[in-house]
């Protein structure tokens, strides 16, 4: 199996144990006297079988990840750990960027005029190259994802 169906596969675990939370919810409380439309019992051993293959889907992509070279002196979870650095950098300048932008709503020149401290064309270009190295970043990654075999 190759590293880019297994995370398919996590990812379709994640959404049935989200299903099944509904689904217990729903049945873990009914009036006195009815009957819960699931047995919540049943469903809650099906979402341990779930949480275990979980844990063994995430291992294996974990093992994979921390083995295998993306690049010349660097693992897919070096190249990840860098991704993600990338995306928290680039949503924290996104929110730097907001809080900046003026947006005058004075209804009389007696009030309050706020200016901006920060260049928002520079922080704006920032975001830019940020969101660039992401998208190719990602994009190795994806490709990378399809060619290694996943590690038992």
């Amino acid at each position: 199996m190759k590293l880019a169906e297994a995370l398919i596969i996590r990812a379709d675990i994640q959404k049935r144990i989200e299903q099944l939370k509904i689904r217990i919810m729903r049945s873990a409380k009914v009036q006195e006297g009815e009957e819960p439309p699931e047995d919540p019992n049943e469903l809650i051993q099906e979402l341990d079988k779930l949480f275990l293959e979980l844990t063994k889907i995430v291992r294996c992509i974990n093992r994979t990840n921390a083995s295998v070279e993306f690049s010349p002196g660097r693992t897919i979870a070096d190249a990840l750990a860098e991704r993600d650095a990338i995306s928290a950098k680039r949503n924290a300048l996104e929110c730097i960027l907001e809080a900046a932008a003026i947006r005058q709503e004075r209804y009389s020149k007696s009030e309050v005029k706020f200016v901006s401290t920060i260049n928002i064309k520079e922080i704006q270009k920032t975001i830019d190259q940020l969101s660039k190295e992401y998208r190719e970043l990602d994009a190795k990654i994806q490709e990378k994802n399809w060619t290694i075999d996943l590690m038992e």
